[in-house]
């Protein structure tokens, strides 16, 4: 096939990737993940979870499964079973099912009693637990079957039986709730994140598909989801910011997403939002700003009590007369203190690679920018004729050093340091230049006397510079040298005597 054919189907292919992964709910289908990590998603969830009911029903007979809820949330650990009671037959319950999570750092001794002590929890805004069990592996929780469904299910109009793509990908209608309605479940929520803060109980875990509508009231779900140690639905939004580092920041961060959701029908295109669309009323987007602006995430999320005293929430009257309820025994608290240490622990290690990872990658993308290479090959060229110039200003001067220690050599005449010149020499010297680029040689031809001073200026007017090309017999710079070469009445031989001396 053509290379270019092929080329431009991977450049479409990952365009397409790109977009899925980008989508929230896409990423995290079941599906999508086995397409793109099929080693760490090749077990099929649906049969352990069906293993691990049968094991429960053996030993609780009274339970009967109507049939699997399959897909209704977006975990894909996580399974759904419509239920009922065998001596009750016309009333509907769920089952879920759940596997352990990364963040489980509970010993199985302390996490099986916190399960166990769920169905005692009683607050008119916690949507009640019927059963619960657990076991080292996995949970298992019954609740009430609610036909009106979740919030989400209110907000987009779904069906709470569908699939979770099918109700919130793609929805038909988008419309935000009333203003009083905003308010109200707002409030409502906020006071249940309070009470679970101020019990010391992490959460973590706030979104639509987690509030259950019961009439005009909110309830919160899925408060196993801590104990267990699954990711949050919004991690990979405030895993990116490193000032959102406690679950109660995390909570607060949440229900920014959750108002925005609300007000306009959608989840926020992406986190933080720049700019805010018109909302019908004011206090609305005081709230978002507080919570999912850049400032909010770069400086860090206000309290629960301080969102409670902001003016959208600070007029709201809550009617109900139910009493909260939750007993944690001592021992159990220290241990849900300490597991929740160990959870912001693990986000902050995560937080603290990401943004390394994002300053890297910044760091390649502006190194490798056009505009980059423009200034490197800019910067390379001055740096060129800059060392262009600096060469030829150093040549000139090498030569001028070179001619200045030649002159100073020539005009010194050669004598000899231990004797002075003698006035006569014995033999006259013929000078016979032989030249090979600069160098001259001086050699001997007579013994015909000459006076002293041809000799000196002879010898003063040559240059000698490097090595003769060979040793030339008689050449004064070459050969050896005597004094009898000098001056006549020095004996050639160190046996003959001269009669002058």
């Amino acid at each position: 096939m053509d290379r270019e054919f092929i080329a431009e189907r991977q450049k479409g292919l990952q365009n397409y990737l790109n977009v899925i992964t980008t989508n929230h709910i896409l990423s995290n289908c079941e599906l999508v993940k086995k397409f793109l990590d099929p080693n760490n998603y090749s077990a099929n969830y649906t049969e352990i979870a069906l293993q691990q009911v049968s094991m429960f029903f053996r030993s609780e007979p009274k339970w009967e499964v109507v049939e699997p809820l399959k897909d209704i949330g977006w975990r894909i650990r996580k399974k759904y079973f419509l239920m009922k009671i065998k001596n009750q037959p016309k009333e509907r319950l769920v089952l879920s099912w759940a596997d352990l999570g990364p963040d489980k750092y509970l010993s199985d001794k302390d996490f099986q009693c916190l399960i166990k002590l769920l169905p005692s929890c009683l607050h008119p805004y916690i949507y009640r637990v019927t059963f619960a069990t657990a076991n080292e592996s996995s949970a298992l929780l019954i609740r009430m079957f609610n036909e009106k469904g979740t919030l989400k299910d209110l907000i987009y109009k779904a069906k709470p039986k569908d699939p979770f793509l099918k109700k919130y990908c793609n929805p038909k209608k988008i419309q935000g709730l009333e203003l009083q309605q905003i308010k109200t479940y707002g409030r409502q929520i906020l006071e249940v994140l309070k009470f679970l803060h101020d019990k010391g109980f992490p959460y973590g875990h706030l979104h639509a598909s987690n509030v259950m509508l019961d009439g005009d009231t909110c309830r919160l779900l899925d408060l196993e989801n801590s104990l267990l140690g699954l990711p949050s639905f919004y991690r990979s939004y405030f895993s990116q910011f490193r000032k959102i580092n406690t679950l109660e920041s995390v909570d607060v961060h949440c229900f920014g997403h959750l108002l925005y959701e609300m007000t306009y029908g959608r989840p926020p295109d992406s986190v933080p939002v720049d700019s805010f669309p018109p909302a019908p009323s004011m206090a609305v987007v005081a709230v978002l700003e507080s919570t999912l602006s850049c400032e909010a995430c770069k400086n860090g999320m206000p309290t629960v009590s301080r969102l409670l005293q902001m003016p959208l929430f600070s007029d709201v009257l809550l009617t109900t007369s139910e009493k909260p309820q939750f007993k944690i025994p001592t021992k159990l608290k220290e241990a849900l203190r300490i597991a929740k240490e160990c959870t912001e622990k693990r986000l902050m290690e995560e937080q603290k690679q990401i943004h390394q990872h994002r300053r890297l990658t910044r760091a390649q993308s502006h190194h490798g920018s056009e505009e980059e290479r423009k200034k490197r090959k800019i910067l390379a060229r001055k740096k060129s004729k800059r060392s262009a110039v600096e060469n030829s200003d150093e040549h000139p001067a090498k030569y001028s050093n070179s001619n200045n220690s030649a002159g100073s050599g020539a005009s010194s005449p050669l004598t000899s340091p231990s004797s002075p010149t003698p006035p006569s020499t014995s033999a006259a010297l013929g000078l016979s230049k032989r030249r090979k680029g600069r160098d001259i040689c001086i050699t001997s031809t007579s013994s015909t006397s000459t006076s002293t001073s041809t000799t000196s200026s002879s010898l003063a007017s040559c240059e000698h510079r490097g090595f003769c090309p060979a040793l030339t017999p008689g050449c004064e710079w070459c050969g050896p040298r005597g004094l009898a070469q000098f001056h006549s009445e020095f004996p050639k031989r160190n046996s003959e005597k001269s009669p002058n001396l």
